[in-house]
């Protein structure tokens, strides 16, 4: 088994070549970090903006290639799994990683921004220009004199969120601007106005549950449920705004946990089994026969 590397909040604290300009129970400041080249999979608890500052670095997200230069910004969404990561001798970054949590109260209504970009269109990278460098370098020096300078303040804190979230807002700026050049954002044109707004807000929402769950293998009735809609406006919603169904994204979801933990984790198939809330072994046989044409056992050893 490859080796694997779960990045949480605590590991990052607690990981002595990491250096971590910030940090508290919902945000990492980290300023390089020098032996990411002895990580060659790993699984990222929270969502991640990383700046390369220098060199490139090439890898997988989900399955899906990504190369970051210098310059460049990854945006990497919670709970994904990064493969076959392979670095240039120079390479270093700077970034954040965020919960769920705060990036939400970061954006807020925002957030529908950062989910077309992450779960809609899939794309995560964006390039700086010349002036949008000098911005974030200004803003990086603003937050390193923040951070050494002011501990003693009893805002210290809200000062190091409020210059972050400024951070995170400038980001999803360019993000839009990406987005709004892709006519894919167009949709479809049998929606209109508020109707159309609507939908997307479902869409939101429905991502935000499907991504918060623990346990993802849940019927479409049950998602549609929570969010006060029927099962087939839930399908409709998912299918205008992504062309995919609800039950095609609970599927990916629920495939790429099973792919996680199979491949990258030590756990047996009973607490895989259970962890992933099947009700039994055989069941959860069966369902990864059925979708990666082989038993749990012979996929992991794949």
């Amino acid at each position: 088994m490859k080796q694997q590397e779960e990045i949480t909040l605590q590991t990052l604290a607690d990981n002595e070549d990491i250096q971590i300009g910030y940090s508290d129970n919902d945000i990492v400041v980290v300023d390089c970090i020098q032996k990411f080249t002895e990580v060659n999979t790993a699984h990222v608890a929270m969502n991640a903006i990383v700046i390369c500052t220098n060199g490139k670095v090439q890898a997988q997200i989900n399955g899906q290639q990504m190369e970051l230069h210098k310059n460049q910004v990854a945006i990497v969404p919670q709970n994904v799994t990064v493969t076959d990561v392979m670095v240039s001798p120079d390479f270093d970054l700077r970034g954040m990683f965020l919960t769920n949590r705060i990036l939400q109260s970061f954006l807020r209504e925002k957030m529908s921004i950062w989910n077309d970009m992450m779960y809609i269109h899939r794309q995560h990278i964006v390039t700086m220009d010349a002036d949008e460098i000098l911005f974030y370098t200004h803003f990086y020096d603003m937050l390193t004199l923040a951070i050494a300078k002011g501990k003693d303040n009893p805002l210290h804190t809200d000062v190091i969120q409020s210059l972050l979230r400024s951070a995170v807002l400038a980001l999803c700026g360019a993000m839009k601007q990406m987005l709004s050049a892709d006519t894919r954002l167009d949709g479809s044109a049998a929606l209109h106005g508020k109707e159309k707004q609507t939908s997307k807000v479902h869409f939101q929402h429905f991502l935000d549950l499907l991504h918060s769950n623990d346990v993802k293998r849940r019927t479409v009735e049950a998602y549609a449920n929570e969010l006060c809609i029927s099962p087939k406006y839930l399908t409709a919603v998912c299918k205008k705004n992504s062309g995919k169904t609800a039950n095609e994204w609970i599927t990916e979801q629920v495939q790429e946990n099973i792919r996680y933990y199979l491949r990258q984790t030590d756990l047996s198939i009973k607490q895989i089994c259970d962890q992933l809330g099947f009700p039994n072994n055989s069941f959860f046989g069966k369902y990864v026969k059925d979708h990666f044409g082989m038993t749990p056992l012979a996929f992991r050893n794949s």
